[in-house]
C-alpha cells in the first residue's frame, strides 16, 4: 500500500510515517490519544504534518461535501441544479481568494520593507499616535473605591458568556459578533489546530519547524472536473497568543515585575474613571478599527512567534494581546502556553472556543502536574497578617467616604482574613509539620458562615479593592520617605509587587472548589504557617476541554508510563488511543543494562537500604566505570540530600580525589547556578581528553531541559528509583485520594496509590536518560543501579526504545557490566 504524502519537508523516516498516520487517524475518528516520540526523532514536524494534512484535506472533503448538499428542488433540470452548485462554490472561493490575496499583498510589503531596511532606508512611516505619560500627581482620591452595587450590576453578558468589562471591551474593538465591521473585516470561522506547549521558548521552536512546511490548500482546483483549473495558493495562517506580560508593548506596564501586576495595571488604565490622560495609548479603539484589521493581516500574512508579534504590535503602534483577537478566527494553528489553554478563566479572556477543534499539548508529561498547579492556591500567616493591617489602615482613612455596600464588603473581607489567622494561630503551636484540614475549620471564625464567598471574590475582583489598598499604602509610605528627604528601594517599589489581597482573592476561589476533587492542607515552612488547597483530581478541569474538542493529542518524549493518564486524566472514556515509536538510532547505538549486583551481594539504593556502606560500594562500582568511558558521565541521584551524603563519603575514604585524576569532576548544587555548571562541564568535554563526571539529581536543574548529547553523555549512570517522600502531607492526601476513588471501583487496597507513586518515580527517571540520546547518530550506554530495576513491572514501564536494549539475559553484576560496556566502547574507536 502506498505511503500517505504529509508533506514533510524531508523523506520522512518509517517511525515518522508511522506516528503521523496514527496521528491523522486519530483526529479523524475524533479520538482522544497520548503520543510518545523521541527526543530526536523529528517529533515536532511529525505532529506538524500529520495535524495540518489531516486539516487541509477535511476541508477539501468538507468543501466537497457542501457543494454536493446544495439545496435544488428535484423538479429542477440537472443543468440548473449545476448551476446552484456552482455559484455556490464561487461565492466561497471568492471570499478566500480576496483573504488570501489580502495576506499576499502584507507579504509583499514586508519583503520591501526588509529589503529597503537591508539597503539601508528608512522605515515606512508609522501612524502617529498620542501616548500620554502614565505619571500623575498622586493624592490619596485616587485611592478612594467607586461606589459598588452588587444587587443592580449584571456582571455577565448571558448572550456573550464574557465578563460585563470583557463585553463592553470587545464591543469597543469592534470585536462582537454583532458588530457593525468594516468591508474586508469578515472572514469565515476556521477550523483549526490548537498546539500548546509549557513555555514560550518551546513554542518558538515549534514555530521555527512550522515554517518549513508547504501545504496544498483547503480548497480543490477551480475548474472542471478533468484537473485542468487553477489551485488556490495558501500559505499556513498561524497565530501565536500570549499573555499581557509577553505582548505588552506599554513601557510603564511591561516593566513590572509580575504577571499580576501587569495585568491589574492594563486593566487598570481602561477604566472609565481613569483621566484621559492617563489611559494607554496603544490600547485598540473603534477609530483604530483599521489598525487592527491590518495587524490581523500581518500577522497571519508570515509565521511568527510571539516575540515577533509583539515587535509587530511596536512597529504598528497597537497593543498586540488585544488586536491579536481578530486573528483568532481565521487562523488555521493557533500556539499558546500551558496556562491560557488549560484555565477556563484565560480562554474565555482570550474568546477562545475549543468546540469542534483539534487540540494538540506537547510536552504533556507535565500536564496532570500543569492542571494541578493553575488550580491549587496557598497562602501563609505572614501574607494574612499583612492583608489585614493593610485592611485596617484603609478603613480607618476611609471608612466615613464608603458607601453601604463597599463598607459591608470590607467588613466581611477582613472577617474571612480573621477567621484564616485564627486556624493558622490555632495550629502554629502543634508538634506536627503539616495536615489535612478543612474549610469548616478554615472558616470557622464569628459570622463567617454567613459570608457570600462567591459575590466577596467578585467584589474583591471588580472593586480592584487589592490595588487600591496596596497603593494606598505605598502611597503612605513614599509620603513618608519624602518627609524624612529619602527614597527607600522598598517604598518604591510597593506598589509594583503583587497585592497581598490578590493572594487572598486566589485562595478565597480556591474555598468554593468542591471539597471532592482536593484537599486543604496546612504546613509550617520557615516558621510560617502555610495553608494550600491541592487540586487531586484534574480529570473533572481538563474534561471540558475533551468534549468540546474534536481530539485531543498529548505527545512528549516521555509520556511513559501511560496508565497515570489513563486514572487521573481519562476516567471517563471507555477508550484511548496510545502510540509508542521507536528510535531512530539502531539497537547497536545503545548499551543498557540493569546493575543488579557486585562482589558483596545485591545492590539496592532504596531509601532504608541507603548507608555508608551501600555508598562506597557504589563509589567503588562508579570508579571501575569512569575509566571504561570515553566522554562525559553523569550520574544521577534520587535527591540532593542523598547525593550531599554520598559526596560527603566519598570525601572522606577519598573515592572523591580518585575520581577526580580520572575525570574532573562537577556537582549539581541547590546554590550554584546550574547553567554556570552546565558551561564549565560541556568546556572541559570538549578540551580535556579525559572527560568528565557530571554528578546530578533526578528532577534537578541538570536533569530536564538540558541535553547531554554526544560526548556530553556517553554514559549515564541512575542510582535507586526516585519514588517521592510519601510521607509529606500533599502526598498522604494525594495516595488517600486515590484510594478511595479505587475502592469505588472495585480495586484491591494499596494498588493505586502504588502504581501511581511508581509510575510518577519511573516517568522521572525516563526523562533524565532521554537527556543522553538526542539525534540519529547519538550513541550512549544507560546503566541503572539497582535491583529492582530487573524487575519485570518496573522494565515495562521504560520507554519502548529503551526497553528494546535491554539485555534481560545478560549479568547484571558489576564486573560483567563494565567488561560489556568496555566492549561497547571499543567497538566506537576511530
Amino acid at each position: 500500500m502506498a505511503r500517505k504524502d504529509f508533506h514533510h519537508p524531508f523523506q520522512p523516516y518509517d517511525i515518522q510515517q508511522d506516528f503521523m498516520e496514527a496521528m491523522y487517524d486519530c483526529i479523524e475518528d475524533g479520538k482522544v490519544g497520548i503520543f510518545e516520540s523521541p527526543t530526536g526523532t523529528g517529533k515536532s514536524l511529525s505532529l506538524i504534518c500529520g495535524s495540518l494534512t489531516w486539516l487541509r484535506e477535511h476541508k477539501r472533503k468538507t468543501f466537497d461535501e457542501a457543494m454536493a448538499s446544495v439545496d435544488v428542488d428535484d423538479n429542477e433540470p440537472a443543468w440548473m441544479a449545476e448551476h446552484a452548485r456552482e455559484t455556490r462554490s464561487r461565492e466561497i472561493r471568492q471570499m478566500r481568494v480576496e483573504f488570501e490575496e489580502r495576506l499576499a499583498r502584507v507579504r509583499e510589503r514586508e519583503r520591501k520593507l526588509k529589503e529597503r531596511l537591508a539597503n539601508g532606508g528608512p522605515p515606512s512611516k508609522r501612524q502617529k499616535q498620542s501616548h500620554q505619560s502614565t505619571e500623575e500627581t498622586e493624592s490619596e482620591e485616587q485611592f478612594v473605591l467607586d461606589d459598588y452595587d452588587s444587587d443592580a450590576e449584571s456582571h455577565a453578558d448571558q448572550s456573550t458568556g464574557y465578563s460585563t468589562q470583557t463585553t463592553k471591551l470587545m464591543e469597543k474593538l469592534g470585536m462582537m459578533p454583532n458588530a457593525t465591521e468594516k468591508r474586508g473585516a469578515e472572514v469565515e470561522e476556521e477550523l483549526k489546530i490548537y498546539f500548546c506547549s509549557r513555555t514560550h521558548s518551546q513554542l518558538s521552536q515549534f514555530t521555527g519547524e512550522l515554517k518549513r512546511l508547504h501545504l496544498p490548500p483547503g480548497l480543490p482546483p477551480d475548474g472542471d472536473d478533468d484537473g485542468g483549473g487553477k489551485e488556490l495558493n495558501e500559505e499556513i495562517k498561524h497565530l501565536a497568543l500570549g499573555s499581557r506580560k509577553n505582548l505588552c508593548i506599554n513601557p510603564k506596564v511591561s516593566r513590572l515585575p509580575t504577571q499580576v501586576a501587569v495585568n491589574e495595571r492594563c486593566i487598570e488604565l481602561q477604566q472609565s474613571n481613569t483621566p484621559a490622560d492617563r489611559k494607554c495609548g496603544f490600547l485598540p479603539t473603534k477609530d483604530s478599527e483599521d489598525l487592527v484589521l491590518d495587524f490581523r493581516d500581518h500577522a497571519l500574512a508570515t509565521i511568527r512567534d510571539i516575540e515577533d508579534l509583539a515587535q509587530l504590535g511596536s512597529r504598528l503602534q497597537i497593543c498586540p494581546y488585544y488586536a491579536s483577537r481578530p486573528a483568532i478566527s481565521p487562523a488555521e494553528i493557533v500556539t499558546l502556553p500551558y496556562p491560557l489553554l488549560l484555565q477556563k478563566a484565560a480562554r474565555e479572556a482570550l474568546g477562545i472556543s475549543l468546540k469542534g477543534h483539534v487540540v494538540v499539548i506537547d510536552e504533556a508529561h507535565n500536564l496532570m502536574n500543569a492542571v494541578e498547579g493553575i488550580y491549587s492556591a496557598r497562602i501563609s500567616d505572614l501574607q494574612l497578617k499583612r492583608a489585614k493591617d493593610g485592611l485596617i489602615v484603609y478603613l480607618q482613612k476611609f471608612r466615613n467616604r464608603l458607601k453601604g455596600s463597599n463598607r459591608s464588603y470590607l467588613t466581611q473581607v477582613v472577617r474571612v482574613v480573621d477567621s484564616l489567622l485564627q486556624f493558622t494561630g490555632s495550629v502554629e503551636g502543634q508538634n506536627s509539620t503539616g495536615a489535612a484540614t478543612s474549610t469548616s475549620a478554615l472558616l470557622a471564625g464569628k459570622a463567617v458562615d454567613q459570608i457570600n464567598l462567591s459575590k466577596l471574590v467578585r467584589y474583591i475582583n471588580e472593586s480592584k479593592l487589592a490595588r487600591k489598598v496596596e497603593g494606598y499604602i505605598g502611597f503612605l509610605a513614599r509620603e513618608e520617605a519624602a518627609k524624612n528627604q529619602k527614597r527607600s528601594k522598598e517604598s518604591n517599589d510597593t506598589a509594583t509587587d503583587v497585592p497581598t489581597l490578590t493572594h487572598v482573592q486566589n485562595f478565597l476561589l480556591a474555598l468554593m472548589n468542591p471539597s471532592r476533587e482536593g484537599r486543604f492542607l496546612w504546613s509550617k515552612d520557615d516558621a510560617h504557617v502555610v495553608v494550600q488547597y491541592l487540586l487531586l483530581d484534574p480529570s473533572e478541569h481538563f474534561r471540558e476541554i475533551v468534549e468540546d474538542a474534536r481530539a485531543v493529542i498529548l505527545a512528549g518524549g516521555t509520556m511513559s508510563p501511560m496508565d497515570d493518564y489513563r486514572q487521573q486524566l481519562f476516567p471517563y472514556l471507555d477508550s484511548l488511543r496510545t502510540f509508542s515509536c521507536g528510535h531512530l538510532v539502531p539497537r547497536s547505538s545503545l548499551f543498557v543494562r540493569a546493575v543488579t549486583s557486585d562482589e558483596e551481594g545485591r545492590l539496592e539504593y532504596s531509601f532504608k537500604a541507603r548507608n555508608d556502606a551501600s555508598a562506597l560500594r557504589l563509589g567503588k562500582a562508579i570508579e571501575r566505570i569512569a575509566g571504561k568511558v570515553k566522554g562525559g558521565l553523569v550520574v544521577f541521584f534520587p535527591s540532593y540530600g542523598y547525593l550531599e551524603s554520598v559526596m560527603t563519603i566519598w570525601r572522606k575514604d577519598s573515592i572523591l580525589d580518585r575520581l577526580s585524576r580520572m575525570k574532573s569532576v562537577f556537582s549539581d548544587s541547590r546554590t550554584v547556578s546550574a547553567e554556570d555548571t552546565f558551561k564549565a562541564y560541556s568546556e572541559t568535554i570538549r578540551t580535556d581528553d579525559r572527560g568528565a563526571l557530571m554528578l546530578s539529581v533526578i528532577g534537578g536543574k541538570l536533569s530536564e531541559g538540558i541535553n547531554f548529547s554526544d560526548d556530553l553523555g556517553r554514559c549515564v549512570i541512575v542510582v535507586g528509583l526516585p519514588y517521592p517522600n510519601l510521607q509529606t502531607p500533599d502526598w498522604k492526601a494525594k495516595m488517600q485520594y486515590l484510594e478511595e476513588r479505587a475502592k469505588e471501583r472495585g480495586e484491591p487496597a494499596g494498588k493505586a496509590s502504588r502504581e501511581h507513586a511508581e509510575n510518577v518515580c519511573m516517568r522521572s527517571v525516563n526523562q533524565a536518560i532521554g537527556r543522553a540520546i538526542r539525534h540519529k547518530n547519538d550513541w550512549a550506554s544507560i546503566l541503572l543501579f539497582d535491583a529492582r530495576y530487573a524487575e519485570s513491572r518496573i522494565q515495562a514501564k521504560l520507554p519502548g526504545w529503551i526497553r528494546e536494549s535491554v539485555d534481560s539475559k545478560a549479568s547484571g553484576s558489576v564486573a560483567d557490566v563494565v567488561e560489556g560496556l568496555e566492549s561497547f566502547f571499543d567497538a566506537r574507536k576511530g
